[in-house]
């Protein structure tokens, strides 16, 4: 049974992401950061991915029950608007603290691990503000943080070359989540993407057929 560790695994993308790789027949491990008795169809972990050692821990752990992880999916994390007028260099850390800081500290010994067993996939959430330009001057926090995980990916196949190792970065456009309805409640919400249609495309990624690709980012904006 291959093993898949997510990240955010209660959030709305998390949610999909660990009910796609469940019905897959995968062994599902999911961080949660609230130390409280929940209900999880997948094995939950309590971490503070904020802390570097306490999450490299936590994957040393999990390689050492299982004996490898062939996925790591990191989604957690989290938005704020603000432009350069309105945005702190305080706000600047804690989105960097919030969407770069904790899919590193996942993906660093999760790729050592992968590198040295010779396999494994790594995804890393992007957004489209992060690597496109348009609209990144009002999430301005939010876009740097998360143009850093592109470049973050890049750097790993490239370390990884010639290995069946691959870092990918999903970018999704705007999720269609009950929060966002709510926020946006007059916009189309067909033209979002669905959490389920990221977590399918995710699993492609994992499967045979997509073996020989080695796609830093993949765009999923549906009709956005």
């Amino acid at each position: 049974m291959k093993t898949v560790l997510v990240t955010g695994a209660t959030g709305n993308l998390g949610t999909a992401v660990v009910n796609k790789f469940l019905a897959e027949g995968y062994r599902v491990i999911g961080t949660v950061n609230k130390k409280a008795p929940i209900n999880t169809p997948f094995e939950a972990m309590y971490v503070d991915l904020n802390d570097e050692a306490d999450t490299e821990a936590l994957v040393d752990s999990i390689v050492e029950k299982y004996g490898a992880i062939d996925v790591l999916i990191a989604t957690a994390g989290g938005f704020a608007m603000g432009n350069i007028h309105t945005t702190k260099s305080s706000d600047l850390t804690f989105q960097y603290q919030l969407n770069f800081e904790t899919a590193y500290h996942a993906a660093k010994p999760a790729f050592r691990h992968m590198l040295q067993r010779g396999s494994g996939r790594i995804f890393l959430t992007g957004a489209r503000p992060g690597v496109e330009d348009n609209g990144a001057k009002d999430v301005m926090g939010y876009a740097l943080s998360k143009s850093l995980l592109q470049k973050l990916a890049t750097m790993l196949n490239e370390e990884a070359n010639g290995k069946d190792v691959v870092t990918s970065l999903i970018v999704p456009s705007i999720i269609d989540t009950p929060a966002n309805r709510k926020a946006m409640p007059n916009a189309n919400f067909d033209a979002w993407v669905k959490p389920e249609r990221i977590a399918d495309i995710i699993y492609f990624y994992c499967t045979e057929a997509a073996d020989a690709i080695r796609q830093p980012v993949i765009k999923v904006y549906n009709g956005s």
